[in-house]
């Protein structure tokens, strides 16, 4: 039995990456789940392979959508809603800023104005970004209280839904206002199973591993700090269960990112997955045919988490890549894909010893 069993949670971006993670996250902590989304962004993808709709509601519409949104939400009546709907790419957000802002900006306004509409709702979580910070490439990982800002459209909507979040915390969701609490989270760099989004350094090097081809890397010497997936979603997990059991209470920004180990060059993440998948020599560095800017370095201080919500990274840097690979691994080899996810979020759960064995296929 946890906090979580019997509670109505609805989730917007559930047929994405994160979003089919936290359904099945959800729905093995007991939750009737609800999903909001758009048709899978790619194929293959998490959400057919591991068939996340088959233990919730899924709903395939646009969170642009206020009406059919408001309909969803109503009808659901949540106690929680997380809000992972995004346009999540860097590199596309240069091609198509207007569909970025629309879906990341104005799609939080939706989906806030759609819980003002919904009674019951105890705790909104929305999903930003590590990159909604002001970014000056500086070695100091950034606070909550740092400022909001982006250089790239992408970066910039989710500064924009973060001052969004901000605004309607302050102005509708603050205690004794009736609508319960508001609160917004911020990660990047996650890594895992299932994602095949394109200009992604995992989801590359897992196509071409897959298809037995060589692997162009373009930035090699760019820090990030990189995480399984699981990892930020049990702090949004935890912020969500605060507010539950303590509030109403006023609007906050939290950030989970990775111990400092974790941060690697791509360079270094490429060459272990390679090595873990058995192809060592399948790289190959290249210049960048689309030169667009992108950050060097970026990382969150997550010491507010790990005080005030006990939370802390369980799985380091070489586990989370060797859980990643082991993933795409069995993948490949045609096993029981919604299996092996569930099992590896059982083994994250259970706070499991990191894996033994990096050449086996490990839960």
């Amino acid at each position: 039995m946890t906090i979580w069993d019997g509670k109505r949670v609805f989730i917007t971006g559930h047929t994405g990456f994160k979003g089919g993670w936290m359904a099945l996250l959800l729905t093995r902590l007991g939750a009737k789940v609800s999903g909001y989304a758009l048709t899978p962004p790619t194929e293959p993808n998490l959400f057919t392979i591991a068939n996340v709709g088959l233990d919730i509601e899924s709903r395939i519409a646009d969170v642009r959508d206020p009406a059919s949104l408001t309909v969803a939400m109503t009808a659901f009546r949540p106690d929680v809603v997380f809000h992972m709907a995004a346009q999540p790419l860097v590199r596309e957000s240069y091609g198509i800023p207007v569909e970025t802002y629309d879906i990341n900006v104005m799609g939080t306004i939706h989906l806030l104005e759609a819980v003002r509409r919904t009674p019951g709702v105890k705790a909104t979580i929305i999903v930003t970004s590590d990159k909604c910070y002001e970014n000056r490439e500086t070695l100091t990982p950034y606070r909550e209280s740092d400022a909001m800002g982006g250089h790239d459209p992408y970066s910039s909507s989710k500064g924009c839904a973060e001052l969004v979040s901000a605004a309607y915390g302050r102005s509708y969701f603050a205690p004794g206002m009736g609508l319960g609490s508001l609160a917004s989270v911020r990660a990047g760099n996650v890594i895992g199973g299932g994602d095949w989004a394109t200009d992604r350094i995992v989801c590359d090097l897992a196509r071409g591993l897959i298809a037995g081809e060589k692997i162009a890397i373009r930035r090699p010497e760019a820090v990030r700090p990189w995480q399984h997936v699981l990892e930020p979603l049990s702090g949004y997990l935890k912020v969500a269960e605060k507010l539950l059991t303590e509030g109403p209470l006023a609007w906050e920004g939290w950030n989970f990112g990775p111990d400092v180990s974790s941060q690697q060059p791509v360079g270094a993440l490429a060459e272990l997955v390679c090595r873990l998948w058995g192809k060592p020599d399948a790289l190959r560095i290249e210049p960048d045919p689309r030169a667009v800017h992108e950050a060097t370095l970026l990382a969150l201080d997550s010491t507010k988490a790990q005080i005030r919500l006990g939370w802390r990274p369980q799985w380091g840097f070489e586990d989370s890549v060797t859980r990643t690979v082991s993933w795409y691994r069995a993948y490949a080899d045609n096993m029981d894909m919604r299996a092996f996810t569930l099992a590896q979020i059982d083994t994250y759960l259970a706070g499991a010893e990191p894996a033994a064995n990096s050449r086996r296929v490990t839960a």
